[in-house]
């Protein structure tokens, strides 16, 4: 597993734990990062995404939002959530990672991370996210 991928899945756990816990970010990476194994390399990618999606998760949620019609943000898992969010990010946050590869990265979380739906589902809403940017010109 590559150190991004292994920092994605470290993200969306600290992410879950802060939804759950309402514990400090800090805190809660502390606690992922000495009770699971990683490299150096994911440790700081999975920090650096948990960072961005609190700094920026206004923004990333009024885009899942619009992008997910008949669907509120509280109403979704708070796994599929957070995937989401990390894909959103991922795909708006300079240098920006190309939409179609953050889609197939936010699907294999889910796949593993997520319910039997989640995969079709995150693919679903950040299919229309990346359509949305593509549109705006981001």
């Amino acid at each position: 597993m590559s150190a991004r991928r292994k920092g994605r899945e470290l993200a969306l756990q600290v992410l879950y734990q802060l939804d759950m816990s309402g514990e400090s970010s800090e805190q809660a990476l502390r606690t992922f990062a000495d009770s699971f194994e990683h490299t150096p390399g994911s440790r700081e990618f999975g920090e650096a995404l948990v960072r961005g999606v609190l700094d920026q998760r206004e923004q990333i949620d009024a885009s899942i939002a619009e992008a997910s019609e008949h669907w509120r943000l509280e109403r979704l898992s708070r796994i599929d959530a957070n995937v989401i969010r990390i894909a959103v990010y991922e795909m708006t946050t300079p240098p920006g990672l190309p939409p179609q590869i953050a889609i197939n990265e936010a699907i294999e979380v889910a796949r593993k991370f997520g319910t039997t739906d989640s995969a079709a589902f995150v693919n679903g809403v950040l299919d229309a996210v990346g359509k949305r940017l593509r549109a705006a010109g981001a």
